[in-house]
């Protein structure tokens, strides 16, 4: 029964990770997939077409099916052979000397040839994208209104023609223009910042040309070029490898998805093109020694090149804001629709029949746009453009680039934040804060002072006379210099030893570091010669390197290590002479092969008893708690004399068999030397970052491959675990694992174990901490995760690409908008899969493209960015509160006065389009309140747009609005006409004749006079604005607790704005030109002062709704205010 359980829980597991690639890893799946059929091609023993010389391939990019380009990237790799070819074979194809290179005449004619060393990046498809511009959102139906309005001009619906329906065609038309223009340039905004973040990655190579050494830009490189790769380079193309050094390895993470790095080697390892060891792919990096290449493949014909054309026909992300915006115009458009279907179901049943004059069938076309433009705002999207764009400025000034505007709000809704931690967390600067023999622990600087104390010289050499202690020391020193692959860089040679520049990884640089900072190590250096080496590699954990004496200082080597040590002078060994081996590892891996250990106090070789384990034991343990790595180095022996017999025995030497007899002799009864404990400092600004995103309500993770003690004790350093101790895989298993009964954790099966759980919320367990490792995600099934996402503090350790990338997933399942911040290749899954990947701008460039914002200075940056992604929904919301009174509820209103009561139309269509679009300066605001005290936007509950929102935009500020402005209306009427409100009401075009003030006739009331009425309405919409404005940039606060003058909250735009609309106004009342064909009428000045106690009145309103809420905040009125 049990069997079966796990049987069927493995499988579930499986079909997960299958999904998860799928989803959030595209590049390895589609390598993976190529390389599968490319060795199943080569099985069936097809035969194509020969691809061996790249500058001549006829590859075609034309689009076809993906099973089509599939099997073509299939044909060309089944029957690539430069991997199988000798070096003189690749010479003589490529043309190319291997002393000389290519000179520079033949580059240049190539490159001219052939094109540069570029990937075509997905064209975008401009008519596509142009539809897009200006059909989308309110742009579908408003070329509806353009259609009908030019329909409208002519006969036979207008006869004579119509010229203001023609400009009304225009202007709807140039508002589609506005609006279209605003979105391409967001598109373009997003194309500026990620050709600005290309530029600041560096691409440069060197290579051979005429003989020489040089660097040159990456995309210049040419079929048939020599490049020189090393430690930290990024592989420019596709190379067949030609020299590396034995310790060369490729991360291909960004290919495969695998994080372990991958040797080179110059012979082919597999007739697969794409397994074989001895092709370098564009795109990896050398993470390890050196090697040279000649280009076979570059730009699009590169393996990176034809899996981008695979990978083109994937959509980008939907972000949490274009899908409210989505959902805001779908509100919109429906209810623009039911009220067009509305009027022409009243038109065709009553009004058609029973008035026949009063409505035609164009006037009726013209009422149902005048519908179109009175419920949509048209000004909302180009707001929500300059919206985005002014905090996505003020992100850039907070040291966080954005690479797409729609990715600025996503932020306020992050809920999980999930942090790598070597270069995020802390610095990615390690150093060494302990050293330890099993008898003696110390310091760097005490072990500096002794070295000074006792040594007759910086370069004096180890002699047998020399103090027990320093001896020691020097063994200790040497292994960290020794057994170590990284190296100064020269051009930094002459500065102090703190401050120059290590090329090499992470750990061997602060061990580099150390030995050459508690002395003087380059005579002592140069008195070793390396022989052999096997580099560390993810399987066996440990690294080795065996020395010999050089003939200068044959000495030093037997004085510190024995007098058996050979040195360089000794060509034919014996039995008794040995080679000095040096293994460094993490203490578990190597402690099995280890038999004795350095005693300082007894200056000798002292048994490896069960005590001094123990002490082993303890050191590493409680340098863990501390944060620290810890690292075992040991010494021991390798006889050439032995090892020669022994592979002698067994046949043929090979490479593989002399690593083999290396492994064997250098592992056997190793002596530990001592231990060192390395700190990689946390990040000054990370303690309050962790406590900002808290205090935001956002639970703050870290997902590191790091050891499980060593990530717990950084994580209480930097706040992100409490005191207590955390939780492990046994309390998810069993909730009452290792707890007292006063201490007992709730069960986990009741909801309220999880605290208040809401839709769109995750659940969590408040206080609650727990460390989990990547064997412990591996055994986790879908409920173990549903108890896991619900702690506070969470610590996920030793984990691998494919697991961050669950992580991020299991979240996302259980309501979680996911941050993910990351550097590293092997975090690019995770920050793409991420609803807001985050990557620093020192980190590997596939990390900066995955990602959606890059962050340019420190990780403090990450709250300030949280804060103003929730200011970007809350002046987004503000502009939509503010344009929906005036640009929708109060043009509604006309319409349906003039549709069901008979009146004449209040507000023409030309005057509801210019209300929606030139008034609003709110994208300015600051915040109301500090931001951050405020949990994450519910993303499924509280929408952009939500029944709170038309509440107050329809109900409370649009009614009043409307009554005043239709009040108006008619009082200018009444006053002019003699005919008000109620003279009009049910007329239906029957205007009563006998009731006109004498000297006004009938043409006069349905031109003129309507005309300037609407023009009355049209200033009191934009003086009830200002009243509106001020008091909607305020959600709670008076607006005398927060007037627009104070620095906190200044925003004087808003005055220019209330200026540009009071001159808008004029120009479309009084401009000659806008009156003739617009149909609009200088106002009195009596109507332009009226309206201004009304705009205070809306004020006054709004401020008594506040105090209300502030008075009482648990109220009815509290709870639907917006």
């Amino acid at each position: 029964m049990g069997h079966d359980k796990e049987t069927k829980k493995s499988k579930a597991l499986v079909r997960t990770r299958t999904l998860e690639r799928a989803q959030g890893n595209s590049v390895p799946i589609e390598f993976r997939t190529l390389s599968i059929h490319v060795t199943e091609t080569q099985r069936s023993g097809r035969k194509d077409h020969l691809q061996e010389e790249p500058q001549k391939s006829s590859w075609s990019w034309k689009t076809k099916p993906k099973d089509q380009d599939l099997s073509l990237q299939t044909d060309f790799f089944s029957t690539a052979v430069f991997h199988k070819l000798s070096e003189a074979e690749v010479n003589l194809r490529l043309n190319t000397n291997e002393t000389l290179g290519l000179s520079q005449a033949e580059a240049e004619r190539r490159l001219k040839s052939n094109g540069p060393n570029t990937l075509t990046m997905r064209k975008p498809n401009y008519v596509k994208k142009i539809l897009g511009y200006l059909f989308g959102g309110f742009c579908s139906i408003l070329w509806l209104g353009v259609i009908t309005f030019i329909i409208c001009w002519r006969p036979p619906l207008s006869d004579p023609p119509n010229i203001t329906n023609l400009a009304l065609a225009i202007l709807v038309l140039f508002v589609i223009l506005l609006q279209a223009s605003f979105s391409a340039f967001q598109d373009f905004s997003t194309a500026m910042v990620m050709s600005s973040i290309m530029d600041m990655i560096p691409a440069d190579c060197r290579v051979i040309r005429d003989g020489q050494l040089v660097k040159i830009p990456a995309a210049n490189l040419v079929v048939g070029d020599r490049v020189h790769l090393s430690l930290g380079n990024k592989v420019p193309a596709d190379l067949r490898l030609l020299q590396a050094s034995n310790d060369t390895r490729f991360d291909r993470a960004v290919l495969t998805g695998e994080s372990d790095a991958i040797e080179a080697c110059v012979n082919a390892t597999d007739d697969n093109f794409l397994e074989s060891k001895n092709i370098a792919f564009m795109g990896t990096h050398v993470v390890q020694g050196s090697c040279v290449g000649v280009v076979i493949l570059k730009g699009n014909d590169t393996l990176m090149g034809r899996i981008n054309k695979l990978t083109t026909g994937r959509k980008p992300k939907t972000t949490i804001i274009q899908k409210e915006i989505s959902r805001f115009i779908r509100i919109i458009i429906t209810m623009t629709i039911s009220l067009i279907l509305l009027i022409t179901v009243v038109w065709l049943a009553w009004l058609h029949r029973d008035h026949p004059n009063f409505m035609s069938v164009a006037v009726l076309l013209v009422t149902l746009m005048g519908c179109v433009i009175a419920f949509i705002p048209e000004g909302v999207p180009v707001c929500i453009s300059l919206t985005l764009l002014m905090i996505a400025r003020r992100m850039r000034e907070n040291d966080i680039l954005p690479k797409a505007l729609s990715t600025v709000e996503t932020l306020g809704c992050v809920n999980v934040i999930c942090s790598d931690k070597t270069g995020t967390l802390t610095e990615n600067k390690m150093h060494i804060t302990n050293v330890a023999f099993l008898d003696h622990e110390s310091n760097p600087e005490e072990i500096g002072r002794r070295i000074e104390k006792d040594s007759r010289g910086p370069n004096n050499l180890p002699q047998p006379e020399d103090d027990a202690w320093l001896l020691s020391i020097r063994q200790l020193q040497l292994a960290t210099l020794l057994c170590n692959n990284a190296k100064f860089d020269n051009e930094t040679n002459g500065l102090p030893v703190t401050e120059r520049k290590i090329l090499g990884d992470a750990t061997d640089s602060a061990l580099l570091r150390f030995g050459a900072q508690v002395s003087e190590t380059t005579a002592l250096s140069a008195c070793f010669e390396r022989t052999f080496e096997i580099p560390f590699n993810s399987r066996s954990k440990w690294m080795m390197a065996v020395y010999q004496g050089t003939t200068q200082h044959p000495d030093v080597i037997k004085t510190l290590f024995g007098s058996n040590m050979m040195n360089a002078g000794n060509t034919s060994p014996n039995e008794k002479d040995d080679m000095l081996v040096f293994v460094k590892g993490a203490p578990d891996v190597l402690l099995p092969h280890c038999t004795s250990f350095w005693s300082v106090n007894q200056n000798s070789c002292q048994p490896l008893t069960p005590e001094s384990s123990a002490e082993l034991s303890r050191i590493q343990q409680t340098w863990s708690r501390r944060g620290q790595r810890v690292l075992m180095l040991c010494k021991g022996r390798y006889s050439p004399y032995f090892a020669e017999h022994h592979l002698s025995a067994g046949g043929p030497s090979t490479s593989n068999a002399v690593q083999e007899e290396l492994t064997r002799q250098g592992l056997q009864e190793l002596c530990i030397i001592g231990l060192v404990g390395i700190m990689d400092p946390p990040r000054p600004e990370i303690k309050d970052t962790i406590r900002s995103c808290r205090g935001a309500g956002v639970r703050f993770f870290m997902v590191t491959g790091d050891f499980g003690l060593t990530a717990a004790a950084i994580a209480k350093q930097i706040g992100l675990f409490s005191e207590r101790e955390p939780h492990t895989y046994e309390h998810i298993m069993d909730p009452n694992f290792g707890e007292t009964k006063e201490a007992h954790v709730p069960d986990h099966s009741h909801e309220e174990s999880y605290g208040h759980n809401e839709i769109g919320l995750p659940r969590y367990r408040e206080g609650a901490s727990l460390i989990l490792t990547g064997a412990d995600l591996s055994k986790m099934s879908p409920g173990e995760w549903d108890l896991v996402c619900a702690y506070e503090e969470i610590v996920f350790a030793r984990t691998s690409p494919e697991q961050k990338l669950r992580i991020v997933t299991e979240f996302q399942k259980r309501d979680g908008v996911v941050a993910v911040t990351g550097d590293g290749v092997n975090d690019a899954p995770a920050l793409k899969a991420a609803d807001v990947g985050v990557a620093v701008l020192s980190g590997s460039d596939v990390a900066i493209e995955a990602a959606d914002l890059i962050l340019l200075g420190g990780f403090d940056s990450i709250p300030a960015a949280i804060r103003l992604g929730r200011l970007a929904f809350q002046n987004l919301q503000k502009v939509i509160g503010y344009l929906l009174p005036a640009g929708s509820w109060s043009e509604v209103w006309p319409v349906l006065i003039n549709t069901f009561l008979g009146t004449p139309l209040t507000l023409s269509s030309f005057l509801m389009v210019i209300i929606c679009c030139f008034t609003d300066t709110l994208v300015m605001e600051k915040e109301e309140f500090n931001l951050l005290s405020l949990p994450p936007r519910n993303s499924k509950k509280e929408h952009l747009i939500s029944l709170k929102i038309y509440s107050q935009s329809y109900f409370f500020i649009g009614t009043m609005m409307t009554f005043f402005c239709n009040m108006f209306f008619f009082l200018y009427l009444k006053e002019y006409t003699g005919l008000g409100f109620q003279d009009l009401v049910f007329t239906f075009g029957n205007i009563p004749e006998e009731k006109l003030k004498p000297g006004v006739t009938l043409e006069d009331f349905n031109g003129y006079y309507v005309n300037t009425g609407q023009c009355v309405c049209f200033i009191t919409l934009v003086i009830l604005q200002w009243g509106n404005i001020l008091s909607v940039r305020n959600r709670r606060l008076s607006m005398f607790q927060a007037d627009p003058f104070r620095k906190q909250r200044r925003n004087l735009w808003l005055f220019l704005g209330i200026l540009a609309s009071f001159l808008i106004a004029i120009l479309v009342t009084e401009a000659p030109g806008i009156q003739e064909v617009m149909l609009t009428n200088s106002v009195p000045i009596k109507y332009w002062l009226l309206p201004l106690p009304c705009a205070v009145f809306i004020i006054i309103a709004d401020e008594i709704r506040k105090a209300l809420v502030r008075a009482f905040p648990k109220g009815i009125l509290a709870r639907v205010a917006w």
